[in-house]
């Protein structure tokens, strides 16, 4: 995301956090470890690089945090601080730097001023530090947890395996444990993010799959009332996780895909590894196992060659589909990818695409919380008068409720994009 995640604050430790759910979880980690390592007036930047728009606003958060605190401790990490270090340290504002695999131990706290930059190459991290969290700040309801990091794949425009190295997972007894934690402590739901979860425990000794494990952790933990899973590889979805979403009512109805285009030959360029096909049969197996799901989907528009006619299959497709929630991001060219190499479509062209298919999305969207209106159904409360539905749809609620309480409602009406809900009992 080009934006902000989330900015949590303690008297001592601020956190400024970018991009994706498993940054979300890992700027609680430092939070806790910052503050046990007794630092004091310290700004954490959580940075991205999925973008150039990402780092842009990750630097103009690092200016801003510095003219706020101009006393304070700035470091920078995350994906972007690990792929260029140099880069931020070399901004007058900033204090230190450390890598993705250095933000989540303790000794790099402790012992901060050891050194300006703490970057060890992340294709020497070979396992996947899961340290234990409590509570997330702001208010979170929801929780996440890290169940895996890196990706072995090498999609054509994509920097991130260079920001978070080799895929590697997190023991199933680790992740059962977090799962316990949070639901105990009063998070009745609970997103299990990764960079590419659906490659997990092909590094572990007895090679779970996502859907071995997650029904493992239903199992363990029966407390917990809602699951929802962080971005999927359509082409990599196994069959417990598939028996799961037949059987399994606590697994919410609502994937997000990781689909990036609809046309088999910018498929094909960016290295994925499913096609137009692959995501019909997908979309056509999980509606019968489960009617009421809806679909999420990442899409790149104006990719490296891509012409209109390439451009019209994407629409097309992602209009059959019924892809409800979309994260639509102009083609951004990261210097390292082979994608950078090819010839660009116009910054116009890119911006034109994407504006079109945030249209049909956002009409998708109407159209699904037009189909809830009417319907009874059980809510998750993220604020006093604000929860969500099981497909994510937000409500907006006639009467206050319990924060982090699941609750029954009456579907009213549609208000642009939120839907309006009487409390029941």
């Amino acid at each position: 995301m080009a934006l902000p995640y989330a900015i949590s604050m303690t008297d001592t430790v601020d956190i400024i956090t970018f991009g994706c759910r498993l940054n979300t979880y890992e700027s609680e980690v430092m939070r806790s470890l910052a503050r046990q390592a007794g630092l004091g007036d310290v700004v954490l930047i959580n940075t991205c690089a999925v973008t150039a728009e990402a780092e842009r606003q990750a630097r103009q958060a690092i200016r801003k945090a510095r003219r706020q605190n101009p006393k304070a401790k700035i470091i920078v990490t995350g994906c972007a601080a690990q792929i260029h270090p140099e880069r931020y340290a070399a901004l007058d504002e900033v204090d230190h730097v450390i890598g993705n695999h250095e933000k989540l131990k303790a000794d790099t706290y402790v012992a901060l001023d050891r050194a300006r930059v703490q970057v060890a190459p992340i294709q020497c991290a070979d396992h996947a530090f899961a340290p234990l969290v409590h509570d997330f700040a702001g208010g979170l309801t929801r929780g996440f947890i890290q169940v895996q990091n890196g990706c072995d794949h090498r999609c054509t425009y994509c920097i991130i395996p260079y920001g978070r190295g080799a895929s590697r997972s997190v023991a199933v007894e680790s992740i059962i444990k977090q799962t316990q934690t949070l639901a105990e402590g009063g998070f009745p739901e609970i997103v299990l993010a990764g960079v590419d979860i659906t490659s997990y425990g092909a590094d572990l000794a007895y090679k779970p799959t996502l859907g071995a494990m997650v029904r493992e952790v239903l199992t363990a933990v029966p407390s917990l009332k809602r699951l929802r899973l962080s971005s999927l590889d359509p082409a990599a979805i196994d069959e417990d996780l598939w028996w799961l979403l037949e059987h399994e009512p606590r697994l919410m109805p609502h994937w997000h895909l990781s689909l990036q285009a609809g046309d088999d030959t910018v498929l094909k360029r960016m290295a994925r590894r499913h096609r137009a096909k692959d995501l019909r049969a997908l979309c056509k197996r999980a509606r019968e196992a489960r009617p009421a799901i809806v679909f999420g989907a990442d899409l790149i528009a104006g990719f490296p060659t891509e012409t209109e006619a390439m451009f019209e299959n994407t629409l097309a497709l992602v209009e059959e589909l019924g892809l409800t929630w979309l994260h639509v991001f102009p083609y951004s060219a990261r210097v390292g990818t082979p994608a950078a190499k090819m010839p660009h479509e116009p910054m116009e062209v890119r911006r034109a695409r994407a504006a079109r298919l945030r249209q049909v999305g956002q009409a998708a969207m109407i159209r699904h919380l037009d189909g809830l209106v009417g319907q009874r159904m059980a809510v998750h409360v993220e604020q006093p008068m604000l929860a969500r539905t099981p497909t994510f749809a937000e409500v907006r609620l006639e009467a206050a409720a319990t924060v982090g309480s699941v609750i029954e409602v009456d579907v009213l009406e549609r208000d642009e994009a939120v839907l309006k809900a009487r409390v029941l009992g």
